[in-house]
């Protein structure tokens, strides 16, 4: 019984995802441009606080803008450019965005042996999951259940993420997923896992 809702869970998530996989790379690249002066040419932000959009996988990208139109998501930028956009455009963009070359970072020395030991083994302690069950080994996500490519994605902005997560100013996370992980972890945890990801491909 519990292998048949598994099952069927997952072919749930995989139709689901697919809802956003329409999008058309071309018209994408020209209604990108406003995205640009944030989130870098091609969707290599030069800021630190702003995610990089390359090679993040379209079914996540296309939710977080259906999700910041929507106010699931709050953000008030990007809750003004997401209004006026349709499931095309944002299929466009995130189809777009999907197609450019991710972009790493280097890993702190210092941080990257124990954000690694996380990042692959989790926290048993405190009953904190690995990361790579959800965003896999080499960070590149799960674009049909929607969870993002992590690899190369920059520190400061996993480490905002994460902690938004914690203080539950984030709150568009599945089942509250990453709302109860990141409730578990501490400040250095999540500073040690965020330098890991940066580097990670």
């Amino acid at each position: 019984m519990k292998l048949t809702k598994l099952v069927l869970a997952s072919a749930m998530l995989a139709l689901a995802g697919s809802a956003f996989a329409a999008g058309d790379a071309k018209a994408g690249k020209a209604k990108a441009q406003s995205c640009f002066g944030c989130h870098g040419v091609n969707g290599v932000s030069t800021n630190p606080s702003w995610p990089k959009l390359a090679g993040q996988n379209a079914n996540y990208t296309a939710k977080q803008l259906s999700d910041f139109k929507t106010s699931k998501r709050k953000d008030p930028v990007m809750g003004a450019q997401a209004s006026g956009l349709s499931d095309q455009d944002m299929a466009d963009l995130a189809v777009f965005f999907a197609k450019q070359k991710v972009s790493l970072g280097g890993a702190d020395e210092k941080l990257v042996a124990q954000g690694k030991k996380i990042y692959h083994g989790g926290i048993k302690d405190k009953k904190v999951a690995a990361c790579m069950g959800c965003h896999g080994p080499g960070g590149s996500g799960n674009p049909s259940a929607k969870f993002p490519g992590l690899g190369g994605q920059h520190a400061a902005y996993v480490t905002k993420t994460m902690q938004d997560f914690r203080a539950g100013t984030r709150s568009n996370d599945p089942n509250k997923m990453m709302r109860d992980i990141a409730a578990r972890m501490s400040d250095a945890d999540i500073k040690a896992v965020a330098a890991y990801i940066q580097g990670l491909h």
